[in-house]
């Protein structure tokens, strides 16, 4: 068993108290590797030390920041199949999805590396002769990178490759689930020469370490992808030094498939929208509206795919593996005990499979005869359980998808290109897909509505965001107008 260390001030180190957390592998429930638990006198130590570096590494040309950028990404590269099964070792997916999570978290790095000749700011003319105003970008100064445990090695390098690019510095705290994706990518940093300071990386409890991180005076942003809970309790935690933020949180998103939908198309989207990572996506299919004209044929379709997809040791040919954590786990036992007493039909699942006695796995689980109100429909699940509500008119079906606090993506299955743009112009999502589900590209901006988030991440909005607005007015004429200026004179009134 290996027991990995902190990353602080360019040094691996202990945790100042001396403890330290086990890493379980979800699919086998055995201990795989152990991790540092940081103190609160640990993140304040790697926050100082991103704070000492953010002089020197700002004044560096961005391409020159760029180039350990991308020298990361050569790292990772050589080391990717490593990556991969590390990811899949602690977090329980398939390895053909941790390869293509690898390989999307290269992407990430490779894509904000080419933005170090594109920080664009503004050049204004002034009210006044010889003089000019100049918006530029610069950076912000300490980045506190808060990722989540179902794509642990995508959100780091999502956050952290802006964030450098831009001039930042950054403190990274993954989650105690899944911290091991996190020290592997920063060891490829590590490799790539990165200055001292410039990349930190903590481990531990988030209510513990999370909150001295984002509450700190030190930190000028913090990115999180996450809980709308826990969205909530960073805004009141770094509310007293008014701390920018960078949120992704919660989602719902529905799924509409409308009559004239291409059946066996929108069955196998469906189903990968809905089970792809054991159902472990913010932006996974959480809720299904079926025409009525169609459900007939679409709901029996979808049951036997459901129950078709394969479970099991995820390093091997299987579609899903398991949930997270035992904790995980429970949660979706609890959200389909809850519907099946609210009413709720089983179609198929509802239990954990009997053939895999170890390991935190739980059936592709499909409910019907389901209300728009009920806790499993109005709540995120965040697994493989899916409920199918029938629609009878396509206004019906915008309503009822937008009935829901959370505003992440969404989708639309239809031949119909009316009924398809009235859909991406009213459904209230950051995202909308049309006959297809993702994959989500790099230059698109993702972002949430109402309580999926603030802000957004990808693409050049999401870039700037790990930037400031500054204004510089510029007087050239050598002959500065003081009219204005005190003692007041004849030439001021």
């Amino acid at each position: 068993m290996t027991e990995y260390k902190m990353y602080i001030g360019g040094e691996w180190v202990d945790s100042s108290s001396g403890a330290t957390t086990s890493v379980i592998n979800p699919s086998s429930e055995v201990v795989c590797a152990k991790v540092q638990s940081a103190t609160v006198e640990d993140a304040k130590k790697a926050l100082d030390a991103a704070q000492d570096s953010f002089d020197d590494w700002a004044k560096l040309a961005p391409i020159e920041r760029a180039r350990y950028v991308l020298k990361a990404a050569d790292e990772m590269e050589k080391v990717s199949e490593d990556l991969a099964r590390t990811l899949t070792m602690e977090q329980g997916k398939p390895l053909f999805e941790s390869r293509s999570e690898i390989q999307g978290s290269i992407a990430n790095l490779r894509y904000f590396a080419e933005f170090a000749r594109r920080i664009q700011g503004d050049v204004l003319p002034s009210d006044y002769p010889y003089r000019t105003v100049m918006i530029l970008r610069v950076p912000l100064g300490v980045v506190v990178a808060l990722t989540p445990w179902n794509f642990p090695s995508a959100m780091v390098t999502r956050k952290v490759g802006p964030a450098l690019i831009s001039g930042d510095v950054v403190v990274v705290k993954p989650s105690s689930y899944t911290p091991l994706s996190a020290i592997r990518i920063v060891q490829c940093f590590e490799r790539a020469g990165l200055p001292k300071g410039v990349l930190n990386l903590v481990t531990g409890s988030g209510s513990t370490v999370g909150r001295e991180l984002v509450s700190n005076n030190n930190t000028q942003l913090v990115t999180m992808t996450g809980s709308t809970e826990v969205g909530k309790e960073i805004m009141r935690d770094s509310s007293n030094h008014v701390a920018r933020l960078v949120l992704e949180l919660g989602g719902k998103a529905p799924f509409i498939v409308w009559g004239d939908a291409e059946l066996d198309w929108a069955v196998k989207n469906a189903i990968w929208a809905r089970f792809w990572n054991a159902g472990q996506t913010c932006i996974c299919a959480e809720r299904i509206y079926v025409d009525e004209r169609l459900a007939s044929k679409f709901i029996p379709a979808f049951v036997k795919a459901a129950k078709a997809l394969r479970l099991g040791d995820p390093t091997t040919q299987v579609d899903m593996g398991p949930q997270v954590s035992k904790s995980e786990l429970e949660v979706r036992e609890k959200f389909v005990q809850k519907s099946l007493e609210e009413g709720a039909k089983l179609l198929t699942g509802g239990a954990r499979p009997p053939y895999l006695p170890k390991g935190y796995y739980y059936e592709p689980t499909v409910l019907e005869n389901v209300a728009q109100d009920s806790t499993v429909v109005q709540e995120e699940v965040f697994g493989p359980v899916v409920p199918i509500l029938k629609v009878s008119s396509f206004e019906e079906a915008l309503e009822k998808a937008n009935d829901s606090k959370y505003g992440l993506a969404s989708y639309i299955f239809t031949k119909d290109l009316g009924l398809a743009m009235k859909a991406a112009n009213e459904l209230r999502f950051g995202e909308t897909y049309i006959n297809q589900v993702g994959p989500e590209l790099l230059q698109g901006i993702h972002t949430g509505f109402k309580q999926s988030g603030v802000g957004g991440e990808n693409s050049q909005y999401g870039f700037y965001n790990y930037t400031q607005l500054k204004t510089v007015y510029v007087d050239y004429s050598g002959k500065p107008d003081t009219t204005y200026l005190f003692p007041y004179t004849e030439s001021s009134r």
